[in-house]
């Protein structure tokens, strides 16, 4: 038997599966999708197995050395979405594989040093060989490099790769009563058996903590065989303050007319488009219809665009469907997510809920995906390889045949277009839930304030809002899209900003560690004192982050207990859950950037503040717009979902922009015809599909003289009516000392141009850096 095998390596010449004969011994258990170590040149590697064959082009064919793994990592549906996505998102096949499987899963090299005589060589690096004639090849060596080589070049020194994994299984030792009749003396003893009779077997730990004993107490009854200790697989267990969230709730008619439309969809494939206001209850829709897909026996996927959410939407769920559900995102653990993923595999759960990784969850009977928030970009993967989630749920609940639900109370405008055109089925929810009203939404123009003699962070409504809300003890949640304390910092005397060293942008002034920081490379330096333009003392913070308006709330409102939420406080594990449930029971004001802006619901929060509600409406990104209609909209929705009216307070320099004055009444569907005129005109999604090119080098020459070559391919061997533009270095064109130029493709449809980009990517790969994303989030 030949089995078809994809190596674990990165590179053009390489991405393609490679004959590998099957030893007769593993003839009986080797499987399609199993990850397998086999001989590639001088070293061993992983690969997985992609098929099998009865002959080969080749006459001599390497042994199979071992199997990974004996239930097959990748399914085989997985296997056949990989090979789609390589083709369609110009990514090397076994980089979409890595991408589907837990760190755990994936394989380290060890690189070692073996000696054939050690008597060849010199006492010191003979000595550093252990008794199998091995050495690790690591920097310990280096003082030995000369007299290595020249053994590797007589025979007597080869090198070998070993192939490890990364993965430990939890195992925790127990103990057991094996024989009552032997005779003990100690009374320690003594008591050990007398509690071993009353309960069958302990584990160890408890055992030891709760009658006090020390392990030699346990060693001697061992010896005896009066007990025996064996190990027994566990799973970590992901902890939640939260626990499990039960709520019995009842149907509203809108929310029974959407569940039923769903319903009567549910053993076919459809794609359907939940458009519901902020707190309509899309999630009660979730539980029931994944309750129904459960009853017949099937699977649920379950995406939330972030972390913070996740704990949240799990505890809800676990409270519906108890230990049936698994979880998987980026704040895991590499065992912890192992684990979730091995409950997956094994078929012990019939629901995961994750961030988007979670889309490649290896069920193998599912019965629904659902996606909330689908508007959001989290759900794209910017690096290599690069995927939308949603793209990834089409696939697979095509092959399914089963419904794809799409949720959000601001949908993408490629999905509305899509709801409208027919493709998918859109469902609406125009009212909140639970009955409650919409919250007020008051536009300040900063403009005025600034006249009006107020230099302060908030407007004098905000000011008065926050006062009497405080006052009041309910919550408020306030947004600024930007973290750190400053923007930048400027020299007052020459005008002189503090750049980055390794990039074309300024530095962030962080006050909590006195330090500026570089938001793209991580360069940190201390904070200045004087100018190292031009030596003056008259430094100034320009701008304003979320540490300076936590600095600012505690010098306004110093009783106030104020939770900031955003990259430099939530990076630790469980941050983002510690903080949401230090808010919920003792917080005043959530302070944060847009990972507070949706998917929250605080039963005391009755008031919202945007603070700088246009800061992105102009970044260079034909979705800027959209992006803050949706953030306003999105947050406001955080306001007043339960019993208190709700109010909503956007500080503004664009009080007359369209994103800002629909956000403010709720208007999607006049922000949607709006938005749609422009994008036509301009030729962006979903008129035009778009790729873009990002080539990168420390020789910026060599970035555009390539990029020019690139452009010169594309135009020649793409359709004529394809719109190619650049390449142009974008507005910060150089990142980690590496210049960066960009190339846009507009089209419609073109046959040829997913092989004509994968062409493009290998010939490139290994001249410079070179990122190929379709319909990417960012321009």
């Amino acid at each position: 038997m030949i089995a078809s095998v994809l190596v674990d390596v990165k590179a053009k010449e390489v991405d393609r599966t490679f004959d590998y004969l099957v030893p007769s011994k593993l003839i009986p258990i080797i499987e399609i999708g199993q990850r397998v170590k086999v001989p590639f040149g001088p070293r061993l590697i992983m690969g997985y197995v992609l098929g099998f064959k009865e002959t080969s082009n080749f006459d001599t064919l390497k042994n199979i050395v071992e199997i990974l793994d004996i239930v097959p990592s990748l399914t085989k549906e997985l296997i056949e979405l990989g090979k789609e996505l390589s083709i369609s998102n110009t990514s090397p096949l076994v980089s979409i594989y890595q991408a589907m499987l837990p760190k755990a899963l994936k394989s380290k090299y060890k690189k070692k040093l073996n000696v054939i005589d050690s008597n060849l060589l010199s006492l010191d690096l003979a000595l550093k060989f252990n008794r199998y004639k091995q050495v690790v090849f690591d920097n310990l060596l280096s003082d030995y490099l000369k007299e290595i080589k020249e053994q590797l070049k007589s025979g007597n020194l080869f090198i070998t790769y070993e192939v490890k994994q990364v993965n430990k299984e939890k195992y925790l030792k127990k103990i057991k009563l094996v024989d009552t009749d032997i005779i003990v003396k100690g009374s320690k003893q003594i008591e050990v058996i007398a509690f071993l009779k009353e309960h069958i077997d302990v584990y160890k730990r408890d055992l030891m903590s709760d009658l006090s004993i020390s392990q030699s107490t346990l060693n001697s009854l061992i010896k005896k065989n009066v007990i025996s200790e064996y190990s027994i697989e566990t799973y970590r267990e992901v902890e939640s303050l939260y626990g499990a969230i039960k709520k019995e709730i009842v149907l509203n008619p809108e929310q029974v007319r959407v569940f039923d439309e769903i319903y009567q969809d549910i053993n076919h494939h459809e794609v359907f488009l939940l458009h519901g206001v902020t707190g309509s209850g899309k999630t009660e829709i979730y539980l029931n219809i994944i309750e129904e897909i459960l009853k017949k026996g099937k699977e649920a996927i379950m995406l939330v665009p972030e972390i913070s959410l996740t704990p949240m939407m799990v505890s809800r769920f676990k409270g519906r469907f108890s230990n049936d559900v698994a979880v998987l995102h980026s704040g895991l653990s590499i065992g912890e997510k192992y684990d979730e993923w091995r409950k997956i595999r094994r078929k012990e759960v019939s629901v995961v809920v994750g961030a988007r990784s979670a889309i490649f969850a290896p069920f193998t009977n599912l019965g629904i995906i659902i996606i909330d928030e689908e508007h959001t970009d989290s759900y794209k993967q910017d690096t290599l390889p690069t995927y939308h989630a949603k793209d990834v749920a089409l696939i697979r609940a095509r092959y399914y045949n089963i419904p794809l639900l799409l949720g959000s109370a601001t949908p993408s405008v490629e999905s509305y277009y899509n709801a409208i055109n027919g493709k998918y089925k859109l469902l609406e929810m125009k009212y909140r839930a639970n009955k409650a009203k919409m919250p007020e939404v008051y536009i300040e123009d900063m403009r005025f304030e600034f006249k009006g003699g107020n230099r302060s962070i908030f407007s004098k409504r905000l000011d008065d809002l926050m006062t009497d809300r405080l006052n009041k003890k309910e919550q408020i949640i306030l947004l600024l899209n930007r973290r750190g304390h400053s923007t930048f910092v400027m020299c007052r005397s020459c005008g002189e900003v503090i750049m980055c060293p390794n990039c074309d942008i300024s530095l962030t002034y962080h006050d909590k560690t006195n330090s500026l920081k570089c938001h793209y490379c991580g360069h940190d330096e201390a904070n200045p004192t004087i100018c190292p333009h031009c030596s003056s003392k008259h430094i100034r913070y320009m701008g304003i982050g979320t540490e300076r308006v936590e600095e600012f709330i505690h010098k306004r409102f110093p009783t106030a207990k104020v939770i900031r939420m955003d990259t430099d406080t939530t990076s630790y594990k469980g941050a983002h859950e510690k903080l949401l449930y230090e808010f919920e029971n003792n917080g005043d004001i959530l302070l944060g950037t847009q990972m507070i802006s949706k998917g929250l619901d605080f039963p005391k929060v009755s008031l919202v503040g945007v603070l700088a509600a246009d800061m992105s409406l102009n970044l260079p990104d034909y979705k800027a717009i959209e992006k803050t209609f949706q953030l306003l909209t999105q947050v406001s929705g955080r306001s007043g979902r339960h019993d208190i009216t709700g109010e909503v307070v956007i500080q503004t320099y664009n009080p007359n922009h369209y994103a800002v004055s629909f956000a403010k009444n709720h208007d999607y569907q006049s922000f949607y015809e709006t938005e749609m005129n422009i994008r036509e005109i301009a030729g962006y999604p979903p008129f035009y599909n778009l790729v873009q090119i990002i080539i990168s080098d420390k020789d910026v020459r060599k970035v555009l003289k390539e990029g020019t070559k690139i452009v010169m391919k594309l135009r020649k061997e793409l359709e004529s009516d394809i719109i190619i533009l650049g390449p142009v270095l974008p507005k910060i064109s150089r990142i980690n000392n590496f210049y960066r130029a960009q190339i846009i493709i507009k089209y419609k449809t073109s046959k040829v141009i997913d092989s004509l980009l994968k062409d493009i990517y290998y010939d490139y790969n290994n001249k410079l850096s070179i990122a190929i994303d379709k319909n990417p989030t960012l321009l």
